[in-house]
């Protein structure tokens, strides 16, 4: 039996055992002395490493099903919401649904509107990056910008954060734990601004700095004015209306009246008659208009004050609507409405005007979607004809419909006013394309301009220089 000859896999050498390390027989360290085994015992570690990659990616998810599965649990998620939501408001009594489902929405609906305004940015974002134009120089970005990818992201965690604090704020207050329902906005809130001021490195630092101290030369225009300057304060301009509830909501935590009746009041410190509701709604537009004094001052083009003028129409759309509430009906209806509503018009037409004439550049219009990879995206709208009018008509109608949010005397219809609120969103990620690819096509020109000043410059001086030989 010792002397039998034992099978080929036997006498490799290479031993293997089931689930073991490799082993090396006599044989297999002879051949290996004499430089023979080396090769075989490598060619089976490659063998090995091969098939631990392979198994690996076998173990391992496609993007494709992640993402599905993301998607998936999103919607469980967002039903399962909702279903609790609606149980919850079904439990009260009809008389005090309205009134219970207007305060829930007064905290939440801010945030909602404020992650819809991040999603669309975005959206804008990616577009951005998929067309020739680098946005990064528009506004003057270092290397460390956020892409569309890191703002989707932040969008979509605010979805999730901000219905599911509000579902838990209409379960707890259904069911008689009216202290943990008050603490859920409050906390909620706590929890945006430590997100903001938090200084350290984390949850992209450079960005939010950027973003805090391009809020503060907005406050303070005591510099040059930036294109990223004036740019966010005309976005906050169509969010006048989210800043005013947001104004309203930390006014009811400060003063400890969530979840309470104390705010029913109109004409309490925090309720529907306060004076600081037409302050916070003006309070962008005058941010701007002092921006435009700002650039006049720096530029002396006539142009800045004419845009000064057009900021300036809306303020008395805001206070001729919150005047409603300090004067007699009869004044009101006979002198101030009239008033109102041709301020109204007044400031809509202007803003139109102003959108289609400086703003934007109809000459070159929608060539933001002409992509470096073309794709179904650009084939419907680079250079359609249905663009220009989809884009002039949506913007008419959503600058009028504009003034609905502005005014005061209009907020009870909290539903109406909140439809109206995101439009305008929407109207202004619209000119968010045009905006900026106007500001590209001026950066191109300028350096295209100034590159030929420099070729002639240097032709000139090779002339001259070549004149001036010996005879």
């Amino acid at each position: 039996m010792s002397g039998a000859s034992l099978p080929a896999s036997i006498n490799s050498p290479v031993l293997r055992r089931a689930g073991g390390k490799p082993a090396l027989s006599e044989q297999g360290l002879a051949e290996t002395s004499e430089g023979e085994g080396l090769p075989l015992s490598v060619e089976m570690m490659d063998l090995k490493s091969g098939n631990v990659l392979i198994h690996g990616a076998a173990i391992t998810p496609s993007p494709v099903l992640l993402w599905r599965l993301k998607v998936l649990l999103f919607l469980v998620w967002g039903i399962s919401c909702c279903k609790i939501s609606w149980d919850s408001v079904m439990r009260m009594s009809a008389d005090l649904q309205d009134l219970f489902l207007y305060e829930a929405f007064l905290y939440y609906n801010p945030l909602l509107l404020v992650t819809f305004t991040v999603f669309l940015w975005g959206v804008n974002l990616w577009v951005f990056g998929q067309s020739s134009m680098s946005y990064s120089k528009v506004f003057d970005l270092n290397n460390n910008y956020l892409t569309h990818r890191e703002i989707l992201k932040c969008a979509t965690w605010m979805a999730i954060v901000v219905p599911t604090s509000m579902t838990a704020y209409l379960y707890l207050y259904s069911h008689g734990e009216v202290s943990l329902a008050a603490s859920q906005p409050v906390i909620l809130y706590a929890i945006f601004v430590m997100v903001f001021i938090f200084p350290f490195d984390i949850f992209y630092l450079s960005s939010r700095f950027y973003f805090l101290r391009t809020l503060w030369r907005i406050i303070l225009p005591l510099q040059a004015i930036s294109f990223a300057d004036f740019f966010l304060a005309d976005i906050l301009t169509s969010m006048s209306k989210v800043l005013s509830d947001l104004e309203r909501s930390i006014c009811r935590m400060v003063n400890h009246q969530v979840a309470t009746i104390a705010w029913f009041e109109a004409d309490s410190i925090c309720g529907s008659h306060s004076i600081a509701i037409p302050l916070v709604l003006i309070f962008p537009y005058l941010c701007r208009f002092f921006q435009c004094l700002r650039q006049f001052r720096d530029t002396k083009e006539r142009s800045s004050l004419l845009n000064a003028l057009k900021y300036s129409t809306a303020i008395p759309v805001v206070f001729l609507s919150a005047l409603k509430y300090h004067v007699l009906p009869a004044n009101w209806t006979n002198f101030y409405r009239p008033l109102w509503l041709l301020s109204c018009t007044l400031n809509s037409l202007y803003s139109f005007y102003w959108d289609i004439t400086r703003d934007w550049d109809l000459s070159i219009f929608s060539s933001v979607f002409k992509f470096k990879n073309p794709n179904l995206f650009t084939s419907l709208l680079y250079g359609r004809m249905w663009v220009y009018y989809w884009v002039l008509s949506s913007n008419l109608v959503l600058r009028c419909t504009w003034t609905y949010k502005l005014s005061a005397h209009l907020r009870h219809n909290y539903l109406t006013v909140f439809t109206v609120t995101a439009l305008e969103i929407f109207r202004r990620f619209q000119w968010i394309f045009f905006r900026v690819e106007n500001e590209w096509n001026k950066i191109t020109s300028k350096t295209n301009s100034e590159l030929k000043m420099e070729e002639m410059l240097n032709e000139e001086s090779r002339l001259l220089g070549s004149s001036n030989h010996n005879v």
